[in-house]
Parts: C-alpha cells; structure tokens; sequence
C-alpha cells in the first residue's frame, strides 16, 4: 500500500493506463456551489451528475484520481449492496428493501450508460458468477436465487457443476449462481474516464490536496494546507481514508485491506481456456477468492482479506497458492504483480449514505461491493442536494452502529470475529 501524498501503488491496473499529468494542486482560497471530498467513484458521480447540472463544482483529491478502492479494486461490478437482502429487510423492512435493490439495478445501469455516453476504455464485460464451495454455500444461493427471482424480479440461472465446468475449467466449485447483467471492467480506466467527463462537464479537479479540516456552518468549508474551499454544500466521499474530517462517520466504518494479483501473460488461448465466456467468478467464502481475465490474457485473481490493517505476511505466496488450489493446471504459473488498498465495511454491511448537516453529504460503507453502488451514490447525493432527496432519505432510514472498542480496540476485535467466520468456512 502507498502512503496518502503518493502517486498510484505499483499494480497491473496503474502500468497498464496511459499516463496522466497531474492536476494543478489547490493553491488559495476559492468558492464553489459544491465541494466534494475524494476522486473516487462516489465523488467523481457526484461531481459529474451536479456538473452536468449546471452547478460549480470543486473536487479536492489527497493524491491521483482513482489512487484509493476505486483505482485498485477486483474490477468485479454487481448488482445489490454488501449485504444480502434478507439483512436489508430486517433493517428497513420490506418495502424499503425493495426499493434499495431497485436503486442498484438502477447503479448497474447508470455504469453501462456512462461507460457507453462517455465512451470510456475500460474493458467492460458481461457475466458474473458467485460460486459454492461447500454444500452450505450451495443451499444459500439457491435459496437466494428463489428468492430475488420471486420477490425481487431479478431472475438468474443456475448452472450444476457440469455447466459450470463448460464455462469455467476448475474443479472447486459445485454450482454457480450466473449474472449476466452484473460484469467487470478494469477499474482505474473507469475511474479516469469519470474524471474526465466530469471535467469536460465543467468540474474543477485539484490532487496532491488532501482535505485537513471541515469546517461546518452556513456555508461550509473543506481547508487544505495551502487553500480552502467555501461552499453552499460539501459531499464528503472519502470511505477509509477520512483520518479525521469527520469522526463520526470513521467510527461507523471499518478499514480492511484486500489483495489482488495478476499472473504472468498466459496467451489468449490458455487464458480462455480458464474462463471461457470471459466471466467475472466470486466464492461465497467469508474470506472469498474472486477472478477474471484481464485484456492482455493474464489471470487477476484477488482475496486475503487483512482483517488487522497489516498486509498478510508472505503474501505473494499465499495468493499464489490459492490460484493453484483453484487452477490446478497454472502449477508453473507466477503472479507477476501482487498489490493492494483499503475497502471500508460497515457493521451490517449495508451502504451508510445520507447527510451529517443540512448542507454536507456523504457515502461510505461499500463492503467491497462499491463499483456500481459508488456510482449509484453519487448521483443520489448530487439528486438531493439539486432538491430531490426521495432516494437519499430511503437510505438514510438504514441503521448504522460504530464499531466496538473505539480507536484502539475495534481492529483486534474486529480480527478476532472474522477468526470465527474463516474457521466457519473451513468446517462446514
């Protein structure tokens, strides 16, 4: 992991994207309609949506666009939220949970519309796959298939192992619950192109400013090191890397680090032989591995999840290993590129979206599912500070508890309950 101030971290996705010359720190003082906090996907959609509207708009980003989750992530974009439905229902009840699942089909949408009007380069590609290992994770999604198909009107298919197999050439998995409207994409090419649309809409981008202070009021603040930023409304969009502007949005989410590698190039031929249809694959694991091809034939294969905030110690062996127990056949196969970064998870994982004030705005709590949601929140975030706040309310009726044990001891309690889940998975 980089340090905040740094450029992009070393990764497959940073060599493989044109280089981009750095944006003009902020230097003064300045005004704006909106000031919006971090260039990821949730800050870049809402800049992009409020551009569009016509308001100004001045997006402070600490380091490069894209350089945290959305920059780094496993490139995996699906339909729902980080937590099942069945959690939503018993947070918000059911109509409201309806309607949340809508809004993300809705975020699945307003991707592929971007991706297609701003005619951004990133690799897009249909089908995911959520893949049992053991009997119990098999009942799960079947369970869950029933039921967003009856309930939810979202159909999927279920494929046995045999039609697994046609499409994907392992043999750990028992079934698989297919998506063929979620997909996957290369993430920063994504991330980059947001930003240039927004941009081109009108928006102004400053890097290299990372936000020290919010300075709440009448007109509120974002102040850097060498300027500041008043506003009639801030958006603050920096998930796991706010470190102090707002304290009580940190004490709701949790950092985790996740880790991705990519494999040395296998040739277009063996690398399709792996995933025939070009899917995006998960396991339903608490711990879970995730894969998927890239565009120059290598296999990206992601997990590990740090749970203490530490990289795993001798990663790059650990996640070839887990390849391997995938992918048998890729025995002489090495990963070329091992890196990481930071998701933000919430306790129930589900999104923590709504308002600190009448006039400052968030979104954070992704719980690794922020592709398409990210995009969906801003955008819901610029619809209600443009006045029409009916989708942002719903998601403000989801409860949210900080974690236990304050700054000091909620990570080892936090290591120590995902202990339980990973013996979990191993056992049964």
């Amino acid at each position: 992991m980089t340090a905040a101030g740094e450029a992009h971290a070393p990764s497959w996705y940073a060599d493989s994207v044109p280089a981009v010359a750095l944006r003009q720190p902020l230097t003064g003082d300045t005004t704006a309609d909106i000031c919006v906090l971090g260039a990821g996907y949730t800050g870049l959609s809402a800049a992009l949506t409020l551009a569009e509207r016509g308001y100004r708009v001045v997006l402070l980003e600490a380091n490069r666009v894209g350089w945290g989750a959305s920059g780094r992530n496993g490139g995996q974009a699906i339909v729902g939220y980080g937590c099942e439905v069945d959690t939503l229902e018993h947070l918000v009840g059911a109509e409201d949970a309806r309607a949340l699942f809508e809004f993300s089909r809705d975020g699945m949408r307003l991707l592929r519309d971007r991706i297609a009007r701003h005619q951004i380069d990133c690799d897009w590609r249909d089908g995911h796959a959520s893949v049992p290992i053991k009997p119990r994770q098999e009942r799960m999604l079947r369970a869950g298939l029933i039921d967003l198909a009856q309930r939810y009107d979202y159909p999927l298919q279920w494929w046995d192992r045999t039609q697994l197999r046609g499409q994907l050439d392992s043999p750990r998995y028992r079934g698989a619950m297919f998506d063929p409207h979620s997909g996957h994409l290369h993430p920063l090419a994504y991330a980059q192109g947001l930003a240039r649309a927004a941009e081109a809409a009108g928006a102004v981008i400053h890097e290299q400013s990372p936000v020290l202070q919010l300075i709440r009021g009448a007109r509120p603040q974002l102040r850097t090191a060498h300027g500041t930023v008043t506003a009639d409304h801030v958006v603050i969009a920096g998930n796991a890397w706010l470190e102090g502007i707002a304290p009580e949005l940190e004490s709701r989410i949790m950092p985790v680090g996740t880790y991705i590698g990519a494999s040395a190039v296998l040739g277009q031929a063996r690398a399709q032989s792996l995933i025939r249809n070009d899917m995006a694959v998960a396991d339903v694991s608490w711990a879970l591995d995730y894969f998927r091809l890239s565009r120059d034939h290598r296999l990206l294969f992601g997990g590990q999840a740090s749970y203490s905030a530490l990289p795993p110690p001798g990663l790059r062996g650990v996640m070839t290993r887990r390849m391997r127990a995938v992918f048998p056949q890729l025995a002489d196969v090495e990963l070329e590129y091992v890196w990481g970064g930071y998701v933000d998870i919430t306790r129930n994982r589900a999104p923590h979206w709504g308002r600190l004030t009448p006039n400052v705005y968030f979104a954070q709590g992704f719980s690794g599912h922020g592709i398409a949601a990210a995009g969906l929140a801003g955008q819901v975030l610029a619809e209600a500070i443009a006045g029409q706040a009916e989708r942002l309310d719903v998601f403000e009726r989801i409860p949210h508890r900080p974690f236990p044990g304050g700054r000091m001891l909620r990570t080892p309690l936090l290591v120590a309950a995902m202990s339980w889940y990973k013996l979990r998975d191993a056992l049964w």
